[in-house]
C-alpha cells in the first residue's frame, strides 16, 4: 500500500495545533489553580519562573484574554485543515465527519487531558508554560487590548459593570482556611487560631473585655495592711484602685510592685504606702480596635487598660492576655480560678453561663451565632426576645435551642442550648 504524501503534511499540521491546543487549555487550568501564595514564596527562594508566574497572575484579564485567542486561533486553524482534508477523502460528506472527528479530538487531547494533568499538578505545569505564555501575551498584547474595550463596551451598553474581587483578601484567606478545615487539611484548633487572627480587625474591646461588674478593685482609703491581704489573695496580677466611688479610678496596684514595696518593709504591711506605688491608670475608648489595641500594648510596654465609653464611664478592662486568647483561646495559670462556663449534659444539651461570650461559645460548640447586637449569650437571647426572658421561657432562632434555667433581677445567669431541628 502506497502512502499519499500530500495528506502527512496537512495531518502533521493538525497534530501539531492539537498540541497547541492543549499547550494553551493546560496552561489556562494550572495558572488559573495555581497557588499565589506558593508562588511568592517561591519567587522570595530566588525561582525564576515563579516571578514569570506571579506576573502573569497578576493581570488575570490580559492572560485569560491572550490563551483564550491562542486556543481559538489554533482550534480554528485545525478544524478548517481537517475540513479540507477529509473533503479531498470523502468528498459530499466531508463536513459532518469532519465535524465529527475533530470534536472528539479537541474534546479528548486539547481539553480534558492536559487540563486534567493540570489539576493534578498545577504549579508545576505553571512554572513549565510561565515562559512562553508570558510570551504570548506580549505578543497578543494589542489585539487583547482591543477585544477588552469591545467586551467592556458592550457590557456597559447592557448596564452590567465590570469590578474587581468582590472578596478582600481576608475575606479569601479566612474561605481557604474554611475550605481546608472541611477537608480534613486543618484541624479545628488551628483553624480558630487562623480565625482569631483574621478576627482582631474586625472587633473592638468591648468585644472582649472583662465586665465592670467582673472586676476587683480596691478602696484606696481603706488601711494599708487591708489593701495589701487583698491584692496578694488575689488571682490578678494588676488592680485598679478607686477613691470615694468605683468610677473614680486613680490608679492601678501592681502585685509585683507590692511585692518589691513589702519586701523594702521588711514584711510590714502597715507601712507600705500604696499612692507611692501605684501606677497612672491608661484609658481607652471602648470604640478601640483590638488590632489597633494590640499595636498600643506593645507601643506602651503595658498589659492593662480601663475601657470607657463615650461619656467618660468605666466599661469594664481589657488585658493583653484577653486579646491573645482570642487567638489562641483560654489561657489558664495556676492562679486562675476555674470557671466553667458551657458544661455539656447526658441528653446532648449544654449548660451555658450567660456571661460567656457568643465569640466562646461558637468556637467551644462550633456554631455561627451573630455577635453583631450583643457580645455574651445572654445579651443575644434578649436581643433576640425584644424582652427580658421569665425562667423557663424557650426561644428558637439562628438554629439553635434557648432555655432560660436561672434569671437573677433582669440578668440570665443560666441558660440551656442545643441545636435546633426547626
Amino acid at each position: 500500500m502506497s502512502i499519499d504524501w500530500s495528506l502527512v503534511g496537512p495531518a502533521l499540521m493538525i497534530v501539531g495545533l492539537l498540541c497547541l491546543s492543549a499547550f494553551f487549555s493546560g496552561s489556562e487550568t494550572s495558572l488559573t489553580a495555581t497557588s499565589r501564595a506558593r508562588m511568592l514564596q517561591l519567587e522570595k527562594d530566588g525561582t525564576p519562573a515563579a516571578g514569570r508566574v506571579n506576573r502573569l497572575i497578576s493581570d488575570g484579564e490580559s492572560l485569560l484574554g491572550s490563551i483564550l485567542l491562542g486556543n481559538n486561533l489554533v482550534n480554528i486553524a485545525a478544524s478548517m485543515i481537517v475540513g479540507q482534508l477529509f473533503e479531498r477523502m470523502l468528498g459530499g460528506n466531508a463536513i459532518l465527519w469532519a465535524t465529527l472527528v475533530m470534536t472528539f479530538l479537541v474534546l479528548i487531547f486539547a481539553e480534558v487531558l492536559p487540563k486534567t494533568y493540570a489539576l493534578s499538578n498545577p504549579d508545576r505545569f505553571a512554572l513549565a508554560v510561565s515562559r512562553p505564555i508570558l510570551l504570548a501575551v506580549r505578543v497578543f498584547a494589542p489585539i487583547v487590548a482591543g477585544v477588552q474595550f469591545i467586551v467592556r463596551g458592550v457590557l456597559t451598553l447592557f448596564g452590567a459593570k465590570v469590578e474587581g474581587p468582590v472578596l478582600s483578601a481576608h475575606d479569601e484567606l479566612r474561605g481557604t482556611i474554611e475550605l481546608h478545615h472541611e477537608e480534613g487539611g486543618v484541624v479545628k484548633d488551628d483553624r480558630d487560631m487562623l480565625g482569631g487572627v483574621l478576627d482582631l480587625r474586625d472587633l473592638t474591646v468591648d468585644d472582649i473585655m472583662v465586665h465592670r461588674k467582673s472586676i476587683l478593685m480596691i478602696d484606696a482609703d481603706r488601711p494599708a495592711e487591708e489593701i495589701v491581704s487583698t491584692a496578694l489573695h488575689s488571682p490578678h496580677t494588676r488592680l485598679p484602685l478607686y477613691k470615694d466611688e468605683m468610677e473614680n479610678i486613680t490608679g492601678v496596684l501592681h502585685v509585683r510592685d507590692l511585692a518589691r514595696a513589702l519586701h523594702e518593709a521588711e514584711g510590714d504591711a502597715s507601712q507600705v504606702d500604696i499612692s507611692a506605688i501605684r501606677r497612672d491608670p491608661w484609658f481607652v475608648p471602648e470604640t478601640t480596635e483590638v488590632l489597633d489595641q494590640l499595636n498600643a500594648f506593645r507601643e506602651k510596654r503595658e498589659h492593662f487598660a480601663l475601657v470607657v465609653d463615650e461619656y467618660g464611664a468605666l466599661m469594664g478592662l481589657v488585658t493583653l492576655e484577653d486579646i491573645l486568647e482570642e487567638i489562641v483561646g483560654t489561657i489558664e495559670d495556676e492562679h486562675d480560678i476555674q470557671v466553667e462556663g458551657i458544661q455539656p449534659e447526658e441528653d446532648g444539651t449544654w449548660i451555658v453561663d450567660g456571661v460567656v461570650p457568643i465569640r466562646d461559645l461558637n468556637r467551644a460548640l462550633d456554631w455561627d451565632l451573630p455577635d453583631e447586637e450583643a457580645v455574651t449569650v445572654a445579651g443575644l437571647v434578649i436581643h433576640e426576645a425584644q424582652t427580658i426572658p421569665e425562667r423557663g421561657q424557650v426561644f428558637r432562632f439562628h438554629g439553635v435551642r434557648f432555655e432560660v434555667v436561672d434569671r437573677r433581677r433582669n440578668q440570665l445567669t443560666m441558660l440551656r442550648v442545643c441545636p435546633s431541628p426547626d
